[in-house]
């Protein structure tokens, strides 16, 4: 894919969105946007929703809660985040997040560099719906994300 690095404006929902583990995940810039310098999404998540514990042996990732409340697991360390927090995690660093609350949380997931949404890209199903309910997580998904995660530089726990 050639370099599209350039100024642009994304409306809102009109993202590339793809169902995650108990989530919903749409791409606002990509690696292919950024010349390669960073990847953003954005998540819904509802109760119960989050991965399993995981280690990005690649990436720098951060997090920003748009709304809610998320328990967020940073190696033995953990955080209850809400609205308006800001949390940054290493390379190499196992993390998590749940939502444990009861109303669904939105929260800006930065990669840096890029490369994770080729991962997302591969291991997810692409959303046709934006208005359907989120899926349950199931056995193949799981499978396929460990499946996938040493090729893109990922290690579930």
């Amino acid at each position: 894919m050639t370099n599209q690095n350039s100024a642009f404006h994304l409306p809102a929902d009109t993202g590339p969105s793809y169902w995650g583990p108990g989530d919903r995940y749409t791409f606002l810039v990509t690696g292919a946007q950024s010349n390669g310098g960073l990847f953003i999404m954005e998540a819904i998540i509802p109760p119960g929703g989050g991965p399993p514990p995981h280690i990005h042996h690649r990436e720098e990732e951060s997090f920003y809660l748009l709304d809610g409340i998320l328990d967020i697991t940073l190696g033995e360390k953990k955080v209850k985040a809400t609205t308006g927090d800001f949390v940054q995690i290493p390379r190499g660093t196992v993390h998590t997040f749940r939502n444990t609350g009861s109303t669904t949380a939105r929260m800006l997931l930065l990669f840096s560099p890029a490369g994770m949404e080729k991962y997302f890209e591969e291991v997810l199903e692409p959303v046709q719906n934006g208005s359907a309910a989120i899926p349950a997580v199931t056995d193949a998904l799981i499978a396929r994300m460990v499946g996938a995660g040493p090729k893109h530089g990922i290690e579930f726990v």
